[in-house]
């Protein structure tokens, strides 16, 4: 076989591989239902949080800023994404759309009708989100990629009102069934959330490596101990106490970053980069003031978890939860189980009795007492309930 055909017979090989892995199953479901939740949760969250302010951040409260009339991006320019922008002088049609991006939200949270709802709330999301442009972060870019790539996924197959309906039909489908085209659009859609992932960690890691505070290793404490970014004064000082522990934390950031693409080719190191990641987004939520920016990262990230991960982390907790209610059953029959056969009888002959007494039956009530006295009195003591053998005591 001469090496051109070998050649041709490798590239084969490898566009049928390809291929398998682009339309042969959906991959990912797992992680694009929870990929879809926290989406849904970072706009709601977002929604909620600065409702009270609404026409102060975004309204006609901050018309001082000049962006009502002049807005600074394109957005507003554009008729599809300029919704908010004609109603934001009305504020209770203001209000209005607010809220109903908030229903859309959850809806978004809850799967239904996806397909049709998530376009509505991209749209309606970016007009808002771009009212005030500088209310806004990196996080607001990244939450409007993520979407759009999510357009082309289907996020419904798990944990979903669409999935449940489709098991009530009986037209739920297994992961390698449905349309070639459908099932690419979804895995091209999950190399795309990927690359944008790796890309915004990679780029920030030699951002960061080209800075001089970066560089010394003190990098982490200047946001730490601003107002703006340093939001809990007491686990700033704690964090930045140390030096040398800052230097680990700044260096380790940029290390971990760059290294985050890598990590996931292998089992092992991929499990340690999705640790640390989430890791390194909780301490960004809690120490600088940024959930929904770490929220929206985290939510991403799930994509790189398996399939099997989940159904195997779902079995461990309906296995627990079973062993929980069982062992609550069984600890509720063997306290019923305790219960002596003849309390109920006894209190049933002392009503008895005590109902003689009440009728002027007290002396057949004496009586009744002295006999069972009496009786308790022939009884051996050998043969009363819980008495010792006498022999015993002889032998001990």
């Amino acid at each position: 076989m001469t090496v051109s055909a070998r050649v041709v017979a490798a590239l084969g090989r490898g566009w049928n591989r390809l291929e398998e892995l682009l339309t042969g199953r959906y991959h990912a479901t797992y992680g694009l239902a929870v990929t879809r939740i926290l989406m849904g949760i970072t706009g709601l969250g977002l929604l909620l949080t600065n409702f009270a302010a609404r026409n102060y951040a975004f309204g006609v409260g901050a018309a001082w800023n000049g962006e009502i009339a002049q807005p600074k991006s394109d957005f507003p320019n554009i008729w599809l994404f300029s919704l908010f922008h004609r109603a934001v002088t009305n504020p209770p049609l203001y209000t209005a759309m607010i809220i109903g991006l908030a229903i859309l939200a959850v809806t978004v949270i809850l799967g239904w009708r996806t397909r049709i709802i998530l376009p509505f709330y991209l749209i309606l999301w970016v007009s808002f989100i771009e009212l005030n442009d500088s209310a806004g972060d990196q996080g607001d870019n990244a939450y409007r990629m993520f979407l759009i790539a999510l357009l082309f996924a289907d996020t419904t197959r798990r944990w979903s009102l669409d999935a449940r309906r489709r098991r009530r039909h009986g037209t739920d489908l297994g992961p390698e069934d449905g349309p070639w085209y459908l099932i690419m659009a979804n895995n091209l859609a999950i190399v795309v959330l990927a690359f944008q992932v790796c890309a915004i960690y990679m780029s920030g890691a030699l951002y960061k490596a080209g800075g001089t505070a970066w560089q010394h290793g003190f990098a982490v404490y200047n946001p730490l101990q601003t107002q703006q970014f340093g939001t809990w004064p007491v686990l700033s000082d704690l964090v930045t106490a140390w030096g040398p522990g800052v230097v680990v934390i700044s260096w380790g950031s940029i290390l971990f970053q760059s290294a985050f693409p890598f990590m996931l080719f292998n089992r092992w190191t991929r499990a340690i980069a999705l640790v640390g990641i989430l890791s390194f987004h909780l301490g960004i939520a809690l120490l600088m003031g940024l959930p929904w920016f770490s929220l929206t990262m985290i939510a991403v990230d799930a994509i790189f978890i398996k399939d099997r991960s989940f159904e195997r982390f779902s079995a461990f907790l309906r296995r627990w939860w079973s062993s929980t209610r069982g062992g609550a059953a069984q600890a509720d029959g063997a306290a019923r189980e305790t219960v002596p056969a003849g309390v109920g009888a006894g209190a049933g002959a002392r009503a008895g009795a005590g109902s003689g007494v009440a009728d002027g039956a007290g002396g057949a009530g004496t009586g009744g007492a002295d006999s069972a006295g009496t009786s308790r009195d022939q009884v051996p003591e050998a043969q009363r309930p819980g008495a010792t053998p006498k022999a015993d005591h002889a032998t001990d």
